[in-house]
């Protein structure tokens, strides 16, 4: 029995006549990031029937009207180019008054995840017909990729007995294929991210998604979106003005709020970022809002997006090294635990006091983070790197959730200690938490994994 026929042969596909319950929709702005990165694909149906590919995803716009400029679709192999609108609800169209706004009579496509209660047409104030497309739950579910929820309980499960019956080699082979299937799953987003733009921009996603870790995944990944890697290296000496300038941390008031050794190394970004400030700054409804309090000091956003900003300085030799065939991780941790930075070697936030001993830009656990879930997978996928050397990869860190994990499969973290210390035996355990777990709604009672275990060999 393999991984794949074990989830096949414990959770069955609903029946034709049950009904489903859709996901919670995630804020619209999150609605919009996924759509960018290309988490739904580039092929569709249209709501008449009509087949459509997405080309060119385009631009965000930072200010007033669609959400994408500069994209281009073909519906039934016609060409078309303009913008893209990414809605809620289909009758948001109409409750946001869009069909009366000009700023909008160049819209290409709209694109909504709930359906209106009646029959809407969505048309310009030119009164042309906009192409409408609807997201599907099951396509949304697919693109979150997230625990459909969460439990704060750490309790055995009880599949603890059947797996402490279960000898040491058939658990590391169930392991080994929990942790094979959460590493083709992240490939899969990876690659999709890549063929909606290319390698460099899913890299640069990854990579800024790592950095904001602790609270700010999502906002460091929009960052990421809203200030491309192409503009950034485009721009080399005023990518670290418009990293923080989009972020939204160069705000005026914030020279006064500064101790005096910060207050020219901001002067030097505002100098910079006052003069393209235009191009970049986002309007209210379109920023992400950054995760500051309860953070610890190497964990705040302004240091994580800082650390970014010396990364675009050295992409080269780090693409180089996330790229690498055959792929090695421990030059890729020593490169990004050596980068440094003149001010983000020394402070951890615009506002503090400088260190009195130098700060890592790109610790040694953040460097592993982006290994497991980003480059070792796509590398696997590549045949750029081995299981073997996967297996031989260590990791000292263990957050809450892979500590619930361990007390839910093994009844306590003393029995799960031999597989929290390596690298893949922790993605093995969320990968099982994921599909079991959190697949359960009787808070295990009726969950048929335990009896499951019985039959694997």
């Amino acid at each position: 029995m393999n991984y794949e026929f074990l989830l096949q042969s414990v959770w069955h596909p609903p029946l034709a006549f049950e009904e489903v319950a859709a996901p919670k929709l995630p804020p619209e702005i999150e609605l919009q990031a996924l759509w960018f990165s290309g988490a739904f694909g580039r092929d569709f149906r249209l709501k008449d029937g009509r087949m459509l590919r997405i080309t060119q995803f385009g631009e965000w716009n930072h200010g007033p009207g669609p959400d994408f400029t500069h994209a281009a679709i073909e519906i039934n192999g016609l060409h078309f180019t303009g913008d893209i609108e990414i809605d809620s609800r289909t009758s948001d169209w109409e409750s946001h008054a869009h069909s009366t706004n000009p700023a909008f009579s160049n819209t290409i496509l709209h694109v909504a995840f709930e359906p209106s209660q009646r029959e809407m047409f969505v048309r310009t104030s030119n009164h042309r017909q906009v192409p409408e497309l609807l997201i599907s739950p099951n396509q949304l579910s697919e693109a979150l990729r997230l625990p459909s929820r969460e439990t704060a309980i750490s309790i055995p499960g009880r599949c603890f007995q059947p797996l402490r019956k279960i000898p040491k080699i058939a658990v590391e082979r169930l392991l080994r294929e929990a942790a094979l299937r959460r590493s083709s799953q992240k490939a899969s987003r990876f690659l999709r991210i890549a063929d909606a733009h290319n390698r460099d921009t899913a890299l640069f996603q990854a990579t800024a998604e790592t950095l904001g870790y602790g609270g700010n995944s999502f906002p460091m990944r929009l960052l990421a979106q809203r200030a491309p890697l192409q503009t950034l290296l485009g721009n080399l000496k005023e990518s670290e003005a418009i990293l923080l300038g989009t972020a939204g941390f160069l705000e005026a008031d914030l020279y006064l709020k500064s101790p005096d050794d910060t207050r020219e190394y901001l002067l030097e970004l505002w100098q910079t970022w006052w003069k393209i400030r235009p191009n970049y700054e986002l309007t209210g409804s379109r920023s992400a809002q950054w995760k500051t309090h309860g953070q610890r000091p190497a964990n705040h956003p302004h240091r994580r997006v800082g650390g970014l900003s010396a990364l675009i300085k050295e992409w080269s030799t780090f693409r180089k090294l996330a790229f690498a065939a055959p792929f090695s991780t421990k030059p890729l941790v020593d490169f990004l635990h050596g980068l440094q930075h003149n001010f983000w070697s020394n402070h951890h936030t615009l506002t503090s006091n400088r260190s009195r001993s130098a700060i890592s830009v790109f610790g040694k656990n953040l460097a592993l983070e982006l290994a497991a879930n980003h480059l070792i997978p796509l590398a696997l996928h590549e045949d750029r790197f081995t299981f073997k050397d996967y297996y031989k990869l260590r990791h000292a860190s263990t957050n809450q959730k892979l500590k619930r994990t361990a007390i839910r499969l093994f009844g306590d973290e003393k029995t799960a200690s031999p597989f929290l210390r390596r690298l893949p035996h922790q993605q093995s355990l969320l990968q099982l938490y994921h599909d079991f777990c959190l697949e359960d709604f009787t808070d295990c009672e009726k969950c048929p994994f335990p009896e499951q275990l019985a039959q694997w060999k």
